[in-house]
């Protein structure tokens, strides 16, 4: 119910930023003017001479505020530090207008609302800033910042309230409650303190429950109108922030803990406030006269005020102490720290560690930053998205030293330093010039205490010979991939009518480990395609980095050029019209009655939830959706047709196919498979069937383009 509340305030907030912006600045300034202009206007030392403030003001404690101040900006420091390692400006200088506009409201409120004097203020700020807890607003801010469109920024926004808000509610009244026991103290130093924190909390959550989210989103909607409908606030944490829901949901524990102590806590305030409260009000009706008779002696004289109202809160806020000096001398400090000395090693190490803003925010080098984004995501050391902050940029620093590594250079050079081997201590295998009998070398290899590496290339290529070692093994039985292709690699030299055939051809430095089993068999080597990138292409509201590999001078170029002028058209839009690949095999019965009667089972209900039911069973993604039959003579043609997720899914099509045939000659036990891809499948041949029913994914896709972008940038 609470959640379902949150999520309503945050979708109208997020919905209505300039309504919301503007109606809490203007209650802000109400309550500013109502006590201005309506409220007690004894002001200390402008028109009234207030002995117990100036008393006051000389007995605090000067050494432990100067020490709270410093606490509290060191504090507001490192919170900042902490939201550079999101890897955004923008959260920065969002959080940064939170802070400001919540220590103005609490300012306000303090000064204005409840006629409090400025030395008040000067003692509440520091317990203002120390309570200030950006975690919750930086957490709703990375729930926008997810975004790819302004509607999923005011969904984000709403989901974040709908997680967040019910937490910080109760964060804040509990805060409030403890605090408050303070307020009961009869310390007076100690009420006041605990009153003023009790007001910075809740001020800071009237300005993360209004303004922030509306500033937000519209601080969001700006940026992307002024980039022609680009967004600008794609991290490559988005993600990051979806992950992180289930850790910003509440722990229903807690919760409880904290709703028990929240009751006791009202209970004491209720004790000491409306039980224990008239009794002390008795006592000190006795003492009366002798209160009077003290409060006479410092009653405040009203005087003449010498200078206007604003000359005079200026002449104070100008009026610095040694404490006031420390403490800004320390802001100013951090701050340049903070903005100067700070900037050029987290931009670098951003640059690394996020590197999918450069093309967004950067569209005069598309393709380099997108050439890092891919190399660094599809790296295949570390999962860089799955760890924290500060192990992210570790992960990402290391391998730094690689890419000036030899692995880049694509050079064959000379395979006989392969012929001295090493054992797994490092020392070097002294191997014989002379090849060795072949049973000899069979007894060396099927040794498990030396095994390959005790043999020479020659020696390796003899038992290949001799049938000892098949071909299409050498990897696995050699002590790495990269000396089995190799040796195929010397093999295949000397049967070529040119021995320097493959001499340009690399094989080195590559991770094998990849390929065997998987995509290719009898590997001797591998072919550099210059990879480049075309984008950012707008496509159905998100935006794509479309890699190419190609040896096709201006191709790339060429297709970025059509992406800009699509990006500029507004995007391109396209819709899946029909999902279905399809195998059609052959079958064939004794007769034609005995293939109508098949086709018939076919299309019932029964015979197509036994097909179906086969078919399922072999794949977790292909799924059979229809079959279609045709008798012509005594041949059955059936075609299958199933989704396939997002694979072409050829493969798993013809598995399932298989399957279904296996089950369905259960059934008919005369029935003869003739081919699984006959006449009705038409694979890789043009057929009206397919452009009629369909096969695979059918997409229609549009870009409107503007005539003067074709003008300008396609210069048609």
């Amino acid at each position: 119910m609470l959640s379902r509340l949150f999520r309503m305030h945050g979708q109208f907030v997020a919905s209505h930023p300039w309504e919301v912006i503007v109606g809490t600045v203007t209650v802000t300034i109400c309550m500013m003017s109502m006590n201005m202009f309506t409220g007690n206007d004894k002001i200390c030392g402008w028109n009234y001479e207030c002995p117990k403030f100036e008393e006051d003001v000389l007995s605090s404690d000067i050494i432990i505020l100067t020490i709270t101040r410093c606490i509290a900006i060191l504090y507001i420091y490192f919170q900042f530090q902490n939201l550079r390692q999101l890897g955004s400006k923008y959260i920065l200088g969002i959080a940064g207008l939170f802070t400001i506009f919540s220590s103005f409201v609490f300012s306000t409120v303090v000064i204005h609302f409840l006629d409090k004097e400025l030395t008040g203020l000067n003692e509440a700020l520091p317990f203002f800033l120390l309570l200030i807890d950006l975690s919750k607003a930086s957490a709703l801010a990375k729930f926008a910042l997810s975004s790819n469109s302004q509607d999923e920024v005011r969904e984000n926004i709403a989901r974040g309230m709908a997680i967040l808000g019910p937490t910080f509610t109760l964060d804040a009244l509990v805060e409030c409650l403890v605090i408050g026991v303070g307020t009961m103290s009869g310390v007076r130093q100690l009420e006041i303190m605990c009153c003023f924190g009790c007001m910075s909390v809740l001020a800071n959550y009237f300005a993360f429950m209004t303004f922030f989210p509306a500033c937000v989103s519209l601080v969001l909607e700006l940026s992307r109108e002024s980039r022609e409908g680009r967004p600008i606030w794609q991290l490559s944490q988005i993600a990051s922030a979806l992950e992180e829901e289930e850790d910003n949901k509440p722990n229903p524990v807690t919760q409880r803990v904290k709703m028990i102590m929240s009751l006791g806590l009202v209970l004491v305030h209720a004790h000491s406030r409306w039980i224990s409260e008239p009794s002390s009000q008795n006592s000190t009706s006795i003492e009366d006269p002798k209160v009077s008779i003290g409060y006479d002696d410092s009653m405040p004289k009203r005087i003449d005020p010498s200078m206007p109202l604003w000359q005079f809160y200026l002449s104070r806020m100008l009026t610095m102490d040694i404490e006031q000096v420390i403490t800004l001398s320390l802001a100013l400090l951090l701050a340049v720290k903070y903005i100067f000395f700070e900037q050029t090693e987290t931009e670098s190490t951003f640059s690394l560690k996020n590197p999918i803003t450069c093309p967004v925010t950067t569209q005069k080098k598309p393709t380099e930053s997108c050439c890092v984004k891919e190399y660094e995501r599809k790296a295949p050391v570390t999962p860089v998205n799955e760890v924290s902050s500060k192990e992210e940029k570790e992960a990402v620093i290391k391998p730094l030293p690689l890419e000036q590594s030899p692995m880049t250079s694509f050079v064959v050079g000379d395979s006989s330093s392969l012929e001295s081997s090493s054992d797994e201590d490092g020392e070097k295998i002294e191997l014989p010039e002379q090849p060795r009998p072949v049973d000899e070398c069979v007894c060396i290899l099927k040794n498990p205490d030396q095994g390959a590496r005790f043999l020479s290339d020659a020696e390796v290529i003899r038992l290949v010979n001799a049938k000892h070692i098949p071909s299409y093994k050498l990897e696995t039985m050699m002590e790495s991939p990269e000396r089995g292709v190799a040796i195929r690699r010397k093999m295949l030299s000397g049967k070529l009518p040119q021995s320097s055939a493959i001499q340009n051809l690399p094989y080195k430095n590559y991770n094998y480990s990849l390929v065997m089993g998987a995509c290719c068999e009898n590997v001797i080597g591998y072919m550099p395609i210059p990879v480049g990138v075309a984008g950012p292409l707008l496509l159905n509201n998100k935006e794509f980095q479309v890699p190419m590999a190609t040896t096709e001078g201006c191709l790339v170029a060429s297709t970025n050029r059509g992406c800009r002028a699509i990006m500029l058209g507004g995007g391109a839009h396209s819709r899946v019209l029909a999902d279905g690949m399809t195998r059609g095999p052959v079958v064939r019965l004794p007769s034609a009655c005995d293939a109508a009667e098949v086709k018939t089972w076919l299309d019932s209900a029964e015979g197509f939830k036994v097909m179906k039911d086969a078919f399922d069973s072999t794949s977790r993604f292909a799924r059979l959706g229809r079959l279609q039959t045709s008798v012509a003579g005594k041949n059955l043609y059936i075609r299958f047709q199933s989704k396939t997720g997002d694979a072409m899914g050829m493969n798993m099509i013809s598995k399932g196919t298989e399957k279904a045939l296996s089950r369905l000659q259960e059934e008919f036990p005369e029935l003869h498979v003739l081919a699984v891809s006959g006449n009705y499948c038409t694979d890789k041949k043009p057929a009206a069937i397919n452009w009629i029913e369909g096969r695979g994914k059918s997409v229609v896709c549009e870009a409107i383009i503007p005539a003067k972008v074709v003008r300008e940038v396609n210069k048609g």
